[in-house]
């Protein structure tokens, strides 16, 4: 089944994918791609109903910054520009672009001329907040255009060319600060380009499971089960499309939570899959010896999963496609297009070179976690499994912070336990969307009884997000935090701090490696 489908041109913004995610909720499909990899003919051939210019951190007049050709204005196709995307239709179709007297940053009021169509829905009023990042400004409009919002330090915030269906913002409508930001994409995919809203997850499923027979024919495929839920979700999916061709390692590398191991092998026991766990707990942390360096510890890890199922497979016989649970926040972060690269991920970032297998599949590449959780629900997963806490394939490996020894596995174990223990307790596991313990390498100086300790201090992180690209520090109740951090200092050895973590996503990660 075909889909009416939007292509986002990316320019190098780090956040830029949560246009797609937005666009997404308007029923509407689309992907993302660098704009240095997508021709003219890529462009004609594809036929999307609409194209969206994301940001990027560029200004447009300098040397070698990224553009597009004048001609795909003239392909008839809808275009948003979005920041510097705005910017880039402007100077690209004659306009004038120079740097800010006064440059914009975050919330700013802006009046918005009702006439345009992105601007026209009732709810939103000629006044509102938007959400500014830039240092660069549209000094003259290109021939053709008209004004269609502004701000006290921006003369134009917004213009559009109707009869061509070209509009600009130079304010980020994606973000949850840009007041009915939602809206003003809804406008543009569904008024401007025509879009009647016709795809769902259930139509995701039916496509990837379509796509994922096609591709394997009567090849084996071999699943990196973590036992988490992008990981679940994709077997639950494979199990679809191709069944006993289907075989899942589980891989034990010494870095899961508490009891996690036998918790996840319980868990697939009555499926109709090939499982099999694999114990490489000592050839993990062999292999991590004496590294600190986060970088690393993922390179490591993402190259010893690798040569895990490489061995697994030879043992299995001929296997011709490993299958990862990767999803778009994997891929951001680990740098797309010429967006900067925030950490490696074990799974794309940090794979080998060289990989024994005919190919990598990723059904859920394009999906946000949020989605990824609907996609299991219409595939018939328990709650327990779609619902499970987000855990890193590095495991506990990226939550101990310098080197890592059993000894320092175990201080963690435990003192996770607890948290998430509480965390339930309290009734906020489903209200927040992760949370877990850090083990720092830091030591400080601390008194139990009538003695002096010098022991480690134990952060706890909790996050609430939509979609695991920005996130709020989670509001923990302090009577909360209080018995937490009293059972961990009492119950756990050698941690006699307890600190929580309130930083926001950006400018931190919601992991600390």
């Amino acid at each position: 089944m075909e889909h009416q489908h939007i292509l986002i041109l990316d320019f190098g913004g780090q956040y830029n994918q949560l246009i797609a995610r937005r666009v997404r909720e308007c029923s509407v499909y689309c992907e993302v791609r660098p704009y240095n990899k997508v021709t003219l003919d890529d462009i004609r051939a594809d036929a999307p109903a609409g194209i969206i210019f994301t940001g990027g951190p560029n200004s447009v007049y300098g040397e070698g910054a990224p553009s597009v050709p004048k001609e795909l204005f003239e392909l008839g196709i809808p275009v948003l520009g979005i920041c510097y995307g705005s910017q880039l239709m402007a100077y690209v179709l004659g306009g004038e672009v120079a740097t800010c007297i006064t440059s914009e940053y975050g919330k700013t009021e802006t009046e918005y001329d009702k006439d345009c169509v992105l601007f026209s829905a009732d709810e939103l009023p000629k006044k509102a907040v938007s959400w500014m990042s830039h240092t660069d400004y549209i000094a003259k409009m290109p021939e053709g255009f008209k004004k269609a919002a502004q701000t006290w330090n921006c003369p134009v915030a917004a213009m559009y060319n109707e009869e061509k269906k070209l509009y600009a913002v130079q304010f980020h409508p994606e973000v949850n600060h840009t007041e009915h930001g939602i809206t003003m994409i809804y406008n543009f995919v569904r008024k401007v380009c025509g879009c009647s809203g016709d795809w769902t997850m259930g139509n995701y499923a039916e496509t990837a499971i379509k796509t994922v027979r096609e591709k394997v024919g009567s090849g084996k495929v071999l699943l990196a089960l973590s036992g988490g839920v992008d990981s679940s979700v994709l077997a639950a999916l494979l199990s679809k499309a191709v069944g006993r061709q289907l075989t899942c390692i589980f891989v034990d590398h010494g870095f899961m939570r508490k009891h996690e191991g036998d918790e996840v092998e319980a868990a697939f026991a009555d499926w109709d899959i090939n499982f099999v766990r694999v114990d490489a707990k000592e050839q993990f942390l062999g292999k991590l010896r004496g590294v600190s360096d986060p970088e690393k510890k993922r390179k490591i890890i993402g190259e010893e999963f690798i040569r895990v199922f490489e061995a697994e497979a030879k043992k299995i016989g001929r296997v011709d496609f490993l299958a990862q649970g990767t999803i778009y926040p994997d891929v951001i972060e680990s740098g797309s297009g010429d967006a900067a690269v925030i950490k490696s991920h074990h799974n794309v970032g940090g794979l080998p070179d060289y990989v024994d297998f005919k190919e990598i599949i990723e059904p859920l590449r394009m999906l946000f976690k949020d989605e990824v959780r609907r996609l299991g629900t219409e595939l018939g997963l328990s709650e327990t499994l779609v619902w499970r806490q987000p855990f890193p394939g590095p495991g506990l490996a990226v939550r101990i912070m310098g080197e890592i020894t059993d000894e320092k596995l175990e201080i963690l174990r435990d003192a996770d336990h607890i948290f998430r223990e509480e965390i339930a307790n309290a009734g906020l596991d489903r209200s927040i969307n992760q949370y877990f313990a850090v083990l720092t390498d830091n030591r400080s100086v601390g008194v139990m009884g009538d003695f002096r300790t010098y022991d480690y201090t134990l952060a706890l992180r909790a996050v609430e997000t939509s979609d695991f690209m920005t996130a709020e520090f989670s509001r923990i109740p302090y009577e909360v935090l209080e018995v937490c951090s009293r059972r961990i200092v009492n119950e756990v050895k050698n941690i006699n701090r307890v600190v929580y973590d309130i930083t926001t996503k950006p400018p931190a990660t919601i992991e600390w490696e």
